[in-house]
């Protein structure tokens, strides 16, 4: 019998010690289900767990190192230096503000709600729970309802503060459709024509050219083209070294990144590319829909996701990766409603030439919008740059993010409210007016009064 339990121990702890120290499989050790967040890069363990014996400052560190420019972008409302006030040193004993962990804690799928919080939906109270006495308009609303649709999110509310509601109340639900704003962000460091030229000649590059016409002729007639960008520029390793280069077949992200850098760091922060984000301490493959707990299409399942899974490699089609990339994937209800959707319509129209370039809502339209922000170039000269958000969770988590920069560009912000707030709305993709009202504007312009 001692010889039996010895033999099961050392079959179990070297499997246990294998799996531990040399697998790339560690699924044995996770204590519990991810939540929406993290779940693609679950198995890249030593990114959020540095050190095995460190703290919650461990963790706080590994949070930080993802999401601490996208909290400094928010303007967030609830950021760590107002918990560190000492007048704020009791609240810290009921929530840990100063800690993402008090709320977002991870492998705890029995207790995590929506936006990944595991703390009772009305913790607000512990902080907020004179606010029924100091604003008749909160009078008897419950504290798990503070973050519905139109009210709080905890970390930014620049579309909900009530200075903001009163100055956009009573507005029309439909304006005049906004237009698209043309991206230019790339073309600001595309690569200058001669940085290639000698690797245009190249015998490899002539051979491939040769071989390929019909490839060549698609690139003829793309943006690479308009740019005098080669066939050496993405598809030439180590291009410094001229006519020695090896010819790379399928060239990676890397040769994106090259020239689309904030495009690229969008896209792996986001859900489609966060697998290939270089913040992980552990290379993983690329996300691909089977992987995904969404609905897609079942010949999507097993397709890699990467910058060419949207755009076309030569042809480098925007129309196609705005609308047609998307639905080639996703199968949710939402998405199969967009064809007979009011969106579409626009879209469908802009695409046959019917109505005026970028009148049209795109699938990308709405979850990769175009930013348009300073680009400084000396003292006299300050150039408007518009690049395309490739984090499309950077509108979709709380989807209220989507009111300023998305929604109000043709909607009032009531209708928009109202609209993000309806979820038989959101999946039949925005087909007739919202059936809920949130009251939070009624309220403003009550107080105003």
């Amino acid at each position: 019998m001692w010889l039996t339990w010895a033999l099961l121990t050392i079959l179990i702890g070297g499997y246990f010690g294998y799996t531990l120290l040399l697998s790339d499989d560690k699924s044995e050790f996770i204590v519990g289900t991810a939540s929406h967040g993290h779940y693609q890069i679950e198995m890249a363990c030593e990114t959020c767990h540095t050190d095995a014996f460190g703290g919650p400052e461990i963790i706080q560190d590994a949070c930080e190192n993802c999401h601490a420019n996208e909290l400094a972008v928010s303007r967030d409302d609830h950021p760590k230096k107002k918990f560190t006030n000492p007048r704020n040193a009791e609240l810290l004993k009921l929530v840990d503000a100063r800690q993402c962990i008090a709320c977002h804690t991870e492998h705890q799928k029995e207790q995590t709600r929506a936006m990944g919080v595991t703390l009772a939906e009305d913790f607000c109270y512990h902080c907020h729970q004179e606010v029924g006495e100091n604003r008749p308009s909160h009078k008897d609303l419950a504290f798990d309802t503070c973050q519905s649709a139109g009210c709080h999110n905890f970390h930014d509310n620049r579309a909900l503060y009530e200075n903001f509601l009163v100055e956009n109340a009573n507005k029309p639900w439909l304006n005049q459709i906004s237009k698209l704003k043309s991206a230019n962000f790339s073309h600001f460091r595309a690569p200058k024509p001669e940085s290639n030229s000698k690797l245009e000649v190249s015998a490899i590059v002539g051979e491939k050219m040769a071989s390929h016409p019909e490839i060549h002729q698609q690139w003829s007639g793309s943006a690479h083209q308009d740019i005098q960008l080669e066939c050496a520029g993405c598809h030439l390793a180590e291009a410094d070294k001229g006519v020695d280069s090896s010819w790379v077949e399928k060239p990676g992200i890397e040769s994106c990144e090259s020239c689309h850098t904030q495009e690229v760091a969008g896209f792996t922060s986001g859900k489609h590319g966060m697998r290939l984000s270089k913040k992980l301490n552990k290379a993983l493959t690329p996300m691909s829909p089977a992987l995904a707990r969404l609905d897609f299409h079942e010949q999507a399942q097993h397709q890699q996701l990467s910058c060419n899974s949207c755009h076309d490699v030569h042809e480098l089609n925007v129309q196609v990766a705005a609308t047609e990339s998307c639905l080639n994937c996703h199968a949710d209800e939402h998405s199969r409603s967009y064809q007979a959707s009011a969106h579409a319509a626009l879209w469908q129209a802009e695409v046959a030439g019917e109505a005026e370039e970028g009148t049209g809502v795109s699938c990308a339209t709405c979850h990769m919008p175009r930013l348009e922000s300073n680009r400084y170039v000396d003292e006299a000269r300050t150039i408007k740059e518009v690049s395309v958000q490739h984090n499309q969770n950077a509108t979709l988590r709380p989807n209220e993010k989507m009111i300023r920069p998305v929604c109000m560009q043709c909607h009032s912000l009531e209708f928009s409210i109202d609209a993000l707030a309806d979820e038989t709305l959101i999946k039949n993709n925005f087909s007739t007016q919202p059936a809920v009202h949130i009251e939070s504007i009624d309220w403003a312009m009550k107080r105003e009064q």
